[in-house]
C-alpha cells in the first residue's frame, strides 16, 4: 500500500471520526435535552428527533441527484456537513417547540446529504483500492461512542455544550471532506429511469422491507435509549457509558463482517443480525436492571455492526452494475430515513400514552417481522439455487 493510499485511507477515516462524533454528541442526548431543559412533552420530542430521518427520505435522492448533475461530491459534501454544524448552533439561540421544529428541518436537510455521498465516495475508493470498507466505517462508530461516553459527562454540568461540539466536528469534519479522494464519473442521463428498474426488483424490495424493520428500530433506539436508561434511574454519565459500550461493539463486529460473509452468506449473517436485535428488545421490554442494561449493549455490535457491511453488499450483488448507485441511495433513505422516522414517530407516541419500554416492545414486533422476512427470503434463494443446479445437471 503507498503512502498515497494510507494517506486518502487516513483522510476518510478523520472525516468518518468527526462527522459521527458530532452525530453522537447531538442526538442520543437531544431528547433528554428537550425532555429536561425545554419541558416538551411526548409527542413534541417524537416529532422533533423523527424529523432527520423524514427529511432523508426526500433529500437524499435530491443530493444524490445534485452529485450527478455537477459530477462533483466533494463540493457536496463540505457544503452540506458545513451547513449542518452551523445550523446546529440554532439550538442554543432559539427557544420554544416551533423554533426548535424549524431548527432540527434545517440541521436534517443538509445533514442528511453526509451519509449517503461520503459512503458513495468510501465504497468506490476502497474497492479501487481493495481495502475492506469496514475499516474506515468503523471510525464512524468509535466517533460516536467516545462522543456520547464524553457529552454525557460534559452535559451533566452544561447541557447546550452538545450543540458546541455538534458544530466544532462538523466544521473540521467539512475540512476533511475537501481533501477526500474522489474521481469524476460518467453522469447518469437517466435517473428516473433506473429508479424504476431497481423498484421492479423482487429481492431488492423484499430487502428493502427488512432494512426498514430491523434496521429501522436500530437507529430509533439512539433517540430512545438515553431516555430508557433515565427511566430506568440512570444518570446523564450513565447514558455515556451505555452508548459508549453499544457503538464501540460495533467494531470488531465490523472488522469481522467480511469473513463472516464469505463464511456464512450475506443474508445469513443479516438474520442473525436480526435475531440479536430481537432478543435485546424484547429484554428491554421486560425492564432489566441497569447492570443488565450495561451488561447487554454490546449487543448492538451484533445489530448494527454486521448489518450495515451486509446489507451493502447486499445490495450491490443483488442489482445491475448500472443501477446499484440508485439502489444504495434507495437503501440508505429507506433505512436511515423512512424506517428510522416510523419507529421515532410511532415511538414518540408510545412513549407518551404508555411508557419507554413499551417503545422496545413495538421495537420487538417489528425485529420479529424482519427475521421472519428473512429466512423467507433464504428460502427463496435456496430454491432458486437447487432449480439452477437441476436445470444444469
Amino acid at each position: 500500500m503507498t503512502k498515497h493510499i494510507k494517506k486518502n485511507l487516513l483522510t476518510m477515516q478523520t472525516f468518518y471520526l468527526l462527522t459521527f462524533f458530532g452525530t453522537g454528541s447531538l442526538y442520543p442526548l437531544l431528547s433528554v435535552y428537550l425532555s429536561d431543559v425545554e419541558k416538551l412533552n411526548g409527542y413534541q420530542i417524537g416529532i422533533i428527533m423523527s424529523i432527520s430521518p423524514i427529511i432523508m427520505i426526500f433529500f437524499q435522492p435530491m443530493w444524490g441527484m445534485l452529485s450527478d448533475k455537477f459530477n462533483n461530491p466533494i463540493k457536496i459534501l463540505v457544503c452540506t456537513t458545513l451547513l449542518a454544524g452551523t445550523f446546529g448552533l440554532g439550538y442554543i439561540t432559539f427557544s420554544g417547540y416551533y423554533l426548535l421544529l424549524i431548527i432540527a428541518i434545517c440541521v436534517a436537510i443538509f445533514q442528511s446529504a453526509i451519509i449517503p455521498v461520503s459512503d458513495s465516495l468510501s465504497i468506490k475508493y476502497t474497492a479501487k483500492v481493495k481495502v475492506n470498507y469496514g475499516n474506515i466505517r468503523l471510525f464512524g462508530s468509535l466517533g460516536f461512542g467516545i462522543a456520547v461516553f464524553v457529552m454525557g459527562r460534559l452535559s451533566e454540568l452544561n447541557p447546550k455544550i452538545i450543540f458546541i461540539a455538534f458544530f466544532i466536528s462538523l466544521l473540521l469534519g467539512s475540512i476533511f471532506a475537501s481533501k477526500m479522494p474522489s474521481e469524476k464519473s460518467s453522469r447518469n442521463q437517466n435517473i428516473l429511469s433506473g429508479v424504476k428498474e431497481v423498484l421492479f426488483h423482487k429481492k431488492f424490495l423484499v430487502f428493502l422491507v427488512i432494512t426498514f424493520l430491523v434496521f429501522g428500530p436500530n437507529l430509533a433506539n439512539n433517540t430512545y435509549f438515553g431516555l430508557f436508561i433515565d427511566g430506568s434511574g440512570g444518570t446523564y454519565t450513565g447514558i455515556g457509558i451505555a452508548f459508549l459500550l453499544a457503538v464501540l461493539s460495533e467494531i470488531p463486529f465490523m472488522k469481522v463482517a467480511a469473513s463472516w460473509i464469505r463464511r456464512m452468506g450475506l443474508l445469513q449473517v443479516a438474520t442473525i443480525a436480526g435475531v440479536v436485535s430481537l432478543i435485546r428488545w424484547l429484554l428491554y421490554f421486560f425492564e432489566p436492571d441497569l447492570w443488565i442494561i450495561y451488561s447487554t449493549s454490546i449487543l448492538q455490535g451484533f445489530s448494527i455492526g454486521l448489518f450495515i457491511p451486509a446489507g451493502l453488499q447486499y445490495i450491490r450483488d443483488i442489482t445491475p452494475i448500472h443501477i446499484t448507485a440508485t439502489a444504495i441511495t434507495l437503501y440508505s433513505a429507506i433505512g436511515n430515513g423512512l424506517g428510522n422516522w416510523f419507529c421515532t414517530f410511532i415511538g414518540g407516541i408510545i412513549f407518551e400514552e404508555f411508557s419507554i419500554f413499551a417503545v422496545y416492545l413495538f421495537f420487538s414486533v417489528l425485529a420479529l417481522v424482519g427475521v421472519l422476512l428473512s429466512i423467507w427470503l433464504l428460502k427463496e434463494e435456496k430454491s432458486i439455487q437447487n432449480a439452477q443446479a437441476i436445470t444444469r445437471g
